[in-house]
């Protein structure tokens, strides 16, 4: 919701009608991920995108009819191999898409989440009774609940939120034959992390905003980490690296990377990184290099389970030289340790239909 939240509150404030539409489960080369969403008011404006523009102005309509009944529903569109081409499933898949009137409460507390940029695990009834059809349970990162899907459902949807909380999933749920929810979890935003301030820096603090990723840049030589060399990055930190991070919330969203080649500043932040829930750590040097910093973190209290997490050398092996081609190998490298992350096993819990 990040992507449209912008919208969602202008319209809000203004008084105007929205349903919001969710991409709840994908199939085959459906564009989209589950979560996806988009935002449509009663004179047929929207925002978001649930399929890239193959089943938009279905959605659209549907979505004017929910406002128009007041009544969520469920949507499932499906393309053929031989006709996916012409609307945007190149290779054939379907997709499901759960519309509702945006519900005033849930987005109060979701609204708050994002803007604070924590982590909370949301609960929505997308297929039920029509008394429960819709509503939503919250869970946060601090344990409290926002809503309630009724009494008879309310202690198994927790157990089911904090195991997704826990794990950083979303997934589609069946509590019994007639009853589902959708479980989404909102993260905070993807940030890069960068020790040093290098040429290498330069172009992967700018890789990494083009990739949608909050970029800071930690330095206390203020001749390399100076506001002409990084204009660009959403924060510059200008101290020494605990002090630093002291400023920056470090999450499960967080990739950190050092490049300075310097122990007086990499080692300090490798403690930091190696031992908070950053889903990437990364650290330039030769396999000498790396050798010797093993042995200085080890002789200094980090255990062999804590370096396990260290990409280092940083990056691919592409066989890059310019720091442009090196930024690619540490960029691709964090790209992949962020999708490989764990997966739900919220089916100990209930029957899991699908993960993202």
């Amino acid at each position: 919701m990040r992507d449209i939240l912008t919208d969602l509150i202008r319209w809000r404030q203004k008084g105007t009608s929205v349903a919001l539409a969710t991409v709840v489960e994908t199939w085959g080369s459906a564009p989209r991920k589950a979560g996806s969403k988009m935002a449509i008011t009663l004179d047929g404006q929207m925002v978001g995108s649930v399929s890239g523009g193959c089943v938009e102005n279905a959605v659209i309509e549907a979505g004017i009819d929910s406002l128009k009944m007041n009544k969520p529903q469920l949507l499932h569109f499906g393309v053929a191999d031989e006709t996916a081409w012409d609307v945007g499933l190149a290779c054939g898949g379907s997709i499901a898409v759960f519309i509702q009137p945006l519900d005033d409460a849930v987005f109060e507390t979701v609204c708050s989440i994002l803007k604070n940029d924590e982590q909370a695990t949301v609960a929505t009834v997308i297929r039920g009774d029509d008394a429960i059809l819709g509503r939503g349970m919250i869970l946060d990162v601090n344990g409290e609940v926002t809503g309630s899907i009724g009494n008879e459902w309310d202690e198994k949807v927790f157990s089911i939120l904090e195991e997704s909380l826990a794990e950083g999933t979303s997934c589609r749920v069946s509590l019994d034959e007639a009853t589902e929810i959708f479980v989404e979890t909102i993260t905070p935003p993807l940030t890069l992390i960068i020790v040093g301030g290098a040429h290498i820096s330069i172009a992967l603090s700018s890789l990494a905003k083009t990739l949608g990723y909050r970029t800071v840049v930690i330095d206390p030589r203020k001749v390399w980490g100076s506001e002409e060399r990084f204009p660009h990055v959403d924060k510059l930190i200008q101290s020494w690296v605990d002090d630093a991070f002291e400023q920056i919330q470090i999450t499960r969203s967080t990739a950190i990377a050092m490049l300075t080649h310097d122990p007086k500043i990499d080692d300090p932040a490798l403690k930091i990184a190696l031992t908070s829930p950053a889903f990437y750590v990364g650290a330039l040097g030769s396999k000498t290099t790396n050798a010797k910093r093993r042995e200085r973190l080890l002789n200094d209290g980090m255990s062999e389970s804590q370096l396990s997490r260290l990409h280092a050398p940083i990056g691919l092996n592409i066989g890059a030289q310019t720091p442009e081609e090196i930024a690619l190998a540490v960029m691709a490298e964090v790209v992949e340790a962020y999708r490989k992350q764990k997966q739900p096993s919220v089916k100990k819990e209930a029957e899991l239909v699908s993960s993202i």
